[in-house]
């Protein structure tokens, strides 16, 4: 690692070119699928790969049964490229538009099911308004890093700790254990905690830090449910198709008529909602358009306390 460090710092750097070649073959797994994700022919994908390792002096790939293996180097050096696309598709979004016009590219991260659930008609609604907005929406239970501008604006479910960002808290969502109607009408209806026993338990499969910050409330664990995902959008589309009890937001059981919630005076947890963005975009207009109608459309989505 030391040795890649002292390659970089030479007066020879290599281009963004060569890690953009570098992150699709990390990606794809092959040069051709490098090749595919970037327009280029396979010979240059090979080339581009050539040069860097020549330059940084260290080999990134070596061949395997099943393609291409990455080197340790090219692993240390996957999260820098990632971080070099992220800053070159940020300065693209920069140009995209002048500080006092609602137009160009703004991009949006938010958890899975909301980005799927909830957004989708407030962006409608504001592309209807500015047409000549242009929105990147990245759907991802991770945190995206902000102040390294793999984002715009995030909505986000945790109350941000860094510094140099402009955050507005919405609210809480709330969540709350839900069932299909004609499910409990064929097993009947919980009316303790202690009735969900034998049930149909949907859940998590990997404790996550909400979920173990989620147990200090509620005596739950990966061996109670017969379905685990730790995809939200999942966990929701199981319950409307009445595979049997589990969590989600309650606004979005309250969207499908034939969800019924259940121990609502057992449980009930919320999800503290803040809208996020660097403060170096908030004089920029269409950042700011488009930060006051996620504040504003998801004011409608969680319940304001």
């Amino acid at each position: 690692m030391a040795a890649i460090e002292n390659r970089m710092a030479l007066p020879e750097e290599p281009s963004w070119d060569l890690y953009r070649t570098l992150l699709a073959v990390l990606e794809e797994g092959s040069l051709s699928g490098a090749a595919r994700q970037l327009g280029m022919t396979q010979p240059t994908v090979g080339r581009q790969v050539e040069a860097l390792e020549r330059v940084l002096g260290v080999p990134l790939f070596t061949r395997s049964q099943l393609g291409l293996a990455p080197t340790d180097a090219a692993r240390a050096l996957r999260p820098h490229a990632e971080q070099l696309r992220a800053a070159a598709a940020a300065l693209s979004r920069a140009v995209g538009g002048s500080a006092d016009e609602v137009r160009g590219a703004v991009r949006i991260t938010a958890a899975e099911v909301v980005g799927i659930e909830v957004l989708p008609p407030i962006l409608a609604s504001l592309r209807d308004a500015h047409p000549g907005l242009e929105l990147e929406l990245v759907l991802s239970d991770r945190v995206q890093n902000l102040l390294q501008r793999e984002a715009d604006i995030a909505v986000r479910m945790v109350q941000p700790t860094q510094d140099a960002l402009v955050v507005r808290r919405v609210g809480r969502i709330g969540l709350g254990l839900h069932a299909r109607a004609d499910y409990l009408a064929r097993r009947g209806t919980p009316a303790t905690m202690a009735d969900l026993d034998g049930h149909a338990l949907i859940g998590f499969d990997t404790e996550a830090p909400f979920i173990r910050l989620m147990q200090a409330d509620l005596p739950v664990h990966r061996g109670m449910f017969p379905l685990r995902t730790d995809s939200n959008l999942a966990q929701l589309a199981a319950i409307r198709a009445g595979f049997g009890i589990g969590f989600c937001q309650n606004a979005l059981a309250r969207r499908s008529g034939d969800v019924v919630r259940v121990l609502a005076d057992h449980v009930a947890l919320h999800l503290e909602t803040c809208i996020v963005m660097h403060e170096d975009l908030r004089d920029v207009r269409r950042y700011r358009v488009v930060f006051d109608a996620l504040v504003e459309g998801l004011s409608r989505h969680v319940d304001v306390t």
